[in-house]
C-alpha cells in the first residue's frame, strides 16, 4: 500500500451528461440524467470528498445525478454509526440468523427474505457512457424492478377509509359521499332524493380524496417526528440508548460478539480482503466469488449469463481508481476497496462491496447465494458493516459514518434505508448534511427539494478561480490559466468549468482534468 502523502495523485476524465439513460427505477427510457467522469486513479480523499457532493462510483466510473432533471433523484445518506441503535425488525434479522448458526433453524414466514425487505443493499443504477482511453465498455445498468407507489399504501386503514374519505364535507356531500362508497362495497340501496334543506354547505371545505387526505396526515405525522426528535437529547455516544422501563436496548455488537457454542450448527467467519490481484486472499478466493456473483445476478436481477461474466465482474466490482493508503492514525486494514466475504461452513454465501475513506465506510454493493435468502443477508450485511464501522472508529476517530449510497423516495424498494436512523441526506444545492426526518416531508410534497431552509446558504465551495483548476495535457500538469494559452482547437472553456463546478474548487486544483 501507498503511504499518506506518498505523491498518489487523482487522474480523471469528464463526460458532462446532458444525454438522457434509461433509469434502473422506473424504467422509463432515457430519462435517467447524470454527468460523468471516468476516474483513472482517485485518492481516498478526494473520493470521501467527491461522495460529499452527491457523486458516486461504479467500478472506476464516477457520476453524479442531474438532481434536478432527472426521473428519480438520488440523495446521498449517510448513517451516524455511533449512535445506531438496531430497530425491532434489524433484531429480528440479528436473532434469525443467531439461531440458524447455533441449532441449524430458522423460522420462515410467507415473505421472509423476498419482497418484503431490501436483499439488494446497494442496487444502484449507474448510467451508460464511453470511455475515450482507457475503457470503451458500458457501465452495466442494473436490473431494479421498483414497487408500485400505491403498494406502500397500507392496508391497516381500510376500516377507516369511509371517514377519511368523508372528512370535510358538508352534511349533503356526506350523506352523497357514503351512498357512493356503500354502493361500491356491493351493498344495495334503494335511491332517493335528499331531504330540503341537506345540500351542500359552501362555506365548508370541499370532498377530497381519501388518498389525500391520507398523505396529508403522512406529512403531519412525518412533521412530528422531526419536533419530537428535536426535543429529545442525543444518546451517548457509542452508548447503547435505555428504554423508559430501565431496560438497555442491545447493540448490534453484543448479538453477533457472542462465542458461538462448541456444538453449533453452523460456522460463520467473516473476512476482510483488499481488492487486489497482489492479495493472495483475493486471488484465491476470486473464482468462487465471481461464480456467486453471476448466480446471484441471474437469479435477482435475471442477467444472461455473459452479462455478468468473470470480466464483467471484474470491470464492475474489482476494478477501482482508488489507491489504497495508510496513515498512522488510521485503521490497520487501511483505506481503500475491499470485500467483505461472509464464509459459511467453510463456503462463500456472501460479499459486501466496500470502500474503506477518511470519514466514512461507503457501501458499494452487496451479492449474495440466493439458496440463503432466508437470512436476510441484505439487512444482515448491512448491520455488520455499521458494526465494522464502529470498529474503525476506535482507531480512526473521525471514520464515524456509514454511508448506504443513495436514498431515491420515488422508488419505494430504496425507502428501506431510511429504516437505519439516525439518518441524513445530502442537500443537493448547499451539500449541506440535514436529518431525514426533516427532508422527508418535502419530498412528499416535490421528489426534487432543497433540504437547507437557509435561503442565504449557498455552495460552501463554489468555484472562484477557474484558472487554478488543475490540468493533465501532454503528460504535463499545469493549471488552466496555462493550459489555455497553450492548448490548439476549439475553446472547451465551458466544459471544465462546468466540472470545477461540480466537483468543487477543492478537489478542481487538487485532482488533474485529463485533457487531449
Amino acid at each position: 500500500m501507498a503511504s499518506a502523502g506518498g505523491g498518489a495523485l487523482s487522474i480523471l476524465e469528464y463526460f458532462g451528461g446532458e444525454d438522457g439513460n434509461r433509469c434502473g427505477y422506473c424504467k422509463s427510457e432515457a430519462s435517467n440524467m447524470s454527468h460523468g467522469m471516468w476516474a483513472h486513479t482517485l485518492t481516498v480523499q478526494d473520493y470521501q470528498d467527491l461522495i460529499d457532493r452527491g457523486w458516486r462510483r461504479s467500478g472506476k466510473y464516477v457520476y453524479k445525478p442531474l438532481m434536478n432533471q432527472t426521473c428519480c433523484p438520488q440523495y446521498t445518506i449517510r448513517l451516524s454509526a455511533s449512535n445506531f441503535q438496531p430497530a425491532k425488525s434489524h433484531k429480528k434479522v440479528l436473532k434469525k440468523v443467531q439461531k440458524y448458526l447455533y441449532v441449524g433453524e430458522v423460522s420462515h414466514s410467507k415473505n421472509e427474505g423476498t419482497s418484503g425487505e431490501p436483499m439488494d443493499s446497494q442496487a444502484e443504477s449507474p448510467v451508460s457512457c464511453n470511455v475515450s482511453i482507457l475503457d470503451k465498455s458500458e457501465i452495466p445498468q442494473e436490473q431494479l424492478k421498483p414497487l408500485n407507489i400505491e403498494q406502500e399504501e397500507t392496508e391497516k386503514d381500510g376500516e377507516s377509509d369511509k371517514q377519511e374519505a368523508t372528512d370535510g364535507c358538508s352534511p349533503g356531500q356526506r350523506e352523497r359521499q357514503e351512498h357512493c362508497i356503500q354502493s361500491a362495497e356491493g351493498e344495495t340501496h334503494s335511491h332517493s332524493h335528499p331531504k330540503p334543506g341537506r345540500g351542500a354547505d359552501v362555506s365548508k371545505p370541499p370532498c377530497r380524496k381519501a388518498k389525500d387526505i391520507r398523505k396529508e396526515r403522512r406529512i403531519q405525522k412525518l412533521l412530528q417526528q422531526q419536533t419530537d426528535k428535536t426535543s429529545l437529547p442525543e444518546p451517548p455516544t457509542g452508548n447503547p440508548v435505555c428504554k423508559a422501563k430501565g431496560n438497555c436496548s442491545k447493540s448490534v455488537e453484543e448479538f453477533i460478539s457472542v462465542a458461538a457454542p462448541e456444538n453449533a450448527a453452523h460456522h460463520l467467519e467473516v473476512k476482510l480482503v483488499p481488492v487486489s490481484m497482489e492479495d493472495p486472499e483475493f486471488v484465491s478466493s476470486f473464482d468462487r466469488s465471481a461464480a456467486l456473483y453471476a448466480k446471484y445476478q441471474m437469479a435477482i436481477h435475471k442477467d444472461s449469463p455473459c452479462q455478468c461474466s468473470p470480466d464483467e465482474f471484474t470491470r464492475f466490482l474489482c476494478d477501482s481508481p482508488l489507491e489504497p493508503e495508510t496513515r498512522p492514525d488510521g485503521p490497520a486494514c487501511g483505506y481503500g476497496s475491499f470485500h467483505q466475504q461472509y464464509w459459511l461452513d467453510g463456503k462463500i454465501i456472501a460479499v459486501g462491496v466496500i470502500d474503506i475513506l477518511p470519514y466514512c465506510v461507503s457501501s458499494v454493493y452487496l451479492y449474495y447465494d440466493p439458496d440463503y435468502a432466508f437470512l436476510s443477508p441484505g439487512v444482515y450485511s448491512a448491520l455488520r458493516e455499521v458494526a465494522f464501522t464502529r470498529e474503525l472508529q476506535r482507531k480512526a476517530a473521525d471514520l464515524c459514518y456509514y454511508y448506504m449510497g443513495f436514498y431515491i423516495h420515488t422508488c419505494p424498494k430504496m425507502r428501506y434505508k431510511g429504516q437505519y436512523k439516525p439518518s441524513d441526506l445530502l442537500c443537493p444545492e448547499t451539500y449541506t448534511w440535514q436529518p431525514i426526518e426533516k427532508c422527508l416531508p418535502l419530498l412528499e410534497r416535490s421528489k426534487y427539494s432543497r433540504f437547507n431552509n437557509n435561503p442565504k446558504e449557498g455552495d460552501r465551495d463554489l468555484l472562484a478561480e477557474l484558472g487554478r483548476v488543475r490540468v493533465l495535457y501532454k503528460r504535463t500538469v499545469m493549471p488552466y490559466c496555462i493550459y489555455k494559452k497553450r492548448r490548439k482547437g476549439p475553446n472547451d472553456e465551458a466544459t471544465v468549468k462546468q466540472y470545477a463546478g461540480l466537483v468543487g474548487q477543492t478537489c478542481a486544483e487538487r485532482m488533474l482534468l485529463y485533457r487531449s
